[in-house]
């Protein structure tokens, strides 16, 4: 991996909270309006899981006590994804789960939040185009997990860590963000139902 792309990873700020459309709060939410929240967070709780899944599969990569085949099978398994491998993108066989929630939220949920006003139509282009950055650092870090299967060498681990790191990084902040600026805003406008 040269290093321009190794500085383009480590260097994200598309994700700055600074570039962020401020969060909207909302008052008087009942438990019930409260609830299609909570359930995105739990959902998110297991893409969560899936990093640190994803993390300890390197590992075994870089240690050779993972096969191509495995990590295949292995990535398969995991909910981020199963719903790209459905689709036929680019992904393939890892990014799924992701693609699968990112759609739903794309084409379900966003136009849904974007009229409910100015302020919460900025969060929900913004949130779509932090997805086209998670689709990217999927694919990229399914070309490095093939790669290090096929030769276990130092730099093609050091290749995977990276785009590893810049993942989880992206994707956790994210979350985070999702739930923060449209978590109350599910329930609140009747979009979580």
């Amino acid at each position: 991996m040269s290093s321009i792309y190794r500085r383009m990873l480590l260097n994200i700020a598309f994700l700055d909270d600074a570039t962020r459309p401020p969060v909207q709060k909302l008052e008087g939410l009942t438990e019930a309006q409260r609830a299609p929240g909570q359930h995105l967070r739990m959902i998110h709780d297991h893409l969560r899981d899936n990093m640190h899944t994803l993390g300890k599969l390197i590992e075994r990569a870089n240690a050779g006590t993972a096969t191509q085949a495995e990590i295949a099978a292995e990535t398969g398994d995991l909910a981020m994804v199963a719903n790209y491998r459905r689709f036929g993108n680019l992904c393939g066989q890892y990014c799924q789960f992701v693609h699968g929630h990112h759609s739903i939220e794309d084409y379900a949920i966003f136009p849904g939040l974007a009229q409910q006003g100015a302020a919460f139509k900025a969060i929900a282009d913004r949130l779509q185009a932090e997805h086209v950055v998670v689709h990217e650092l999927l694919v990229r870090l399914v070309d490095a997990l093939n790669a290090l299967a096929e030769e276990t060498t130092p730099a093609r681990f050091g290749d995977a860590m990276t785009v590893y790191h810049a993942l989880e990084r992206v994707l956790l902040s994210h979350l985070g963000y999702e739930e923060e600026a449209m978590g109350d805003a599910l329930g609140y406008f009747g979009l979580g139902s």
